[in-house]
């Protein structure tokens, strides 16, 4: 079995599954429940002056027969006192002192207020603290969360007033609800972080209840945006991940966050350049158990993979991760209908017709069955037809080799200004 423990800018843990600071990390009950059920760490619920939740405050998009393919919320920080939640979690740290245990905090921008908060969590022997510059509702108009998070200076001067008092590893959680987060990772950075975690939930409202006309959810008639995370905000947070992890002015370990709900998540995130995971919405829709899967499945993964470590993942294809304007221009696929596993439902040419470039035809064979064939002459290999083709197998993407030369957008450019070469050689290639 390959080794599962990291080392997470100083903080040990038996692997890089950990509980992200929400509902599943509210009591020293829970966080107890999920180390025995296998977690690695956990990110407390975040820790603050206590504040008063909504009822109802959940919500969930559902699609395609997929029960809760996005969640949304307007719950807020721990609404239990600092002294309960400071008495738990030394227990639970006393009982698992293995287990790594993250203090989540937010407090008001003021250098007091940090000063004093991270000393008393410190004081009962936490592993490490996450500052939440992320919470996109509620506390806003306090100065807290988003409100923060979305100021690159503030995030840089709160994080330097926690390292003036801070002796375990401090974490900024970033939030997403900004045009480039790789400006306020660098100035988490220039504050003192020791790493990033990322990314905080996303501004959304779940819906509308075509007939009663509330929103979803209400509360007394009444809606707020929400923070929407689950396994709908993937691809967005791995996008974000992976413009950290490229960006040498950030260059601190990442955890990451954002719709992992299995092993294979796991393994895409820590490509990607995460050192470590952490979980919230699939443990509110399975429970603390899913662990138990995942584990097994990286173990797996690792072992056909002929790695010893987990950490041999992290940011292996962070180099095949780009701009636009580098990709190689040249670079030609074509797709090819394999009729032994076509089932002729047509998906693939109407998509082609209306949507993309009219290169699929409906053709009779010699034995007089109709068949679909590609024209590789007109195809652009946009991929639309095998995304939707429902049968496995039925149309492949080819490379083909057209005997061009690899040639970018941003290669072309600088050939046709005569920084570099001749327009003959873009003629050629």
């Amino acid at each position: 079995m390959a080794d599962l423990s990291i080392d997470f800018a100083g903080i040990k843990s038996p692997n890089p599954f950990w509980l992200a600071s929400a509902p599943p990390t509210n009591t020293g009950y829970q966080v107890q429940r999920a180390f025995e059920a296998g977690w690695g760490g956990a990110v407390w619920k975040t820790l603050g002056e206590p504040v008063i939740n909504t009822s109802a405050r959940f919500a969930a998009v559902h699609f395609g027969g997929q029960r809760v393919a996005g969640f949304n919320n307007i719950e807020l920080i721990t609404d239990r006192p600092l002294e309960v939640n400071l008495k738990e979690i030394y227990e639970t740290k006393r009982r698992f002192p293995d287990h790594t245990i993250i203090a989540s905090l937010m407090v008001e921008p003021k250098r007091e207020k940090w000063h004093e908060i991270v000393k008393r969590v410190e004081a009962i022997g936490v592993d490490g603290l996450e500052l939440n510059f992320g919470c996109p509702h509620g506390m806003a108009e306090r100065g807290m969360g988003a409100a923060s998070g979305q100021q690159p200076d503030l995030v840089q001067a709160q994080t330097a007033w926690v390292k003036e008092v801070a002796t375990t590893p401090v974490i900024v959680k970033l939030t997403p609800n900004i045009t480039d987060i790789t400006v306020v990772a660098r100035h988490a950075v220039k504050g003192g972080a020791d790493a990033i975690s990322l990314i905080n939930t996303i501004n959304s409202l779940a819906g509308v209840d075509i007939h009663s006309w509330n929103t979803i959810p209400n509360v007394g008639g009444q809606g707020a945006h929400g923070g929407y995370c689950g396994p709908a905000v993937k691809p967005i947070a791995l996008s974000m991940v992976a413009e950290c992890a490229r960006d040498r002015e950030v260059g601190v370990p990442i955890s990451g966050i954002g719709g992992i709900s299995t092993w294979q998540d796991v393994v895409e995130f820590m490509l990607m350049g995460s050192t470590g995971i952490q979980v919230c919405t699939a443990v509110m829709h399975h429970g603390f158990r899913i662990v138990e899967e995942m584990i097994d499945g990286l173990n797996h993964y690792l072992d056909e993979k002929g790695l010893a470590s987990v950490t041999e993942l992290i940011g292996k294809s962070v180099p095949k991760y780009s701009n636009w304007g580098d990709l190689d221009l040249n670079y030609q696929v074509v797709a090819r209908i394999n009729g032994e596993n076509c089932i002729n439902c047509n998906k693939c040419h109407i998509a082609c017709e209306d949507a993309s470039h009219q290169c699929i035809d409906m053709l009779t064979n010699a034995e007089g069955k109709a068949i679909l064939q590609v024209r590789e002459e007109d195809c652009v290999g946009c991929n639309l037809c095998s995304i939707v083709c429902p049968a496995d197998g039925a149309i492949d993407m080819i490379a083909l080799d057209n005997g061009a030369a690899p040639m970018s957008w941003n290669q072309r450019s600088r050939i046709i200004s005569g920084v570099n070469g001749s327009y003959s050689e873009v003629e050629a290639g």
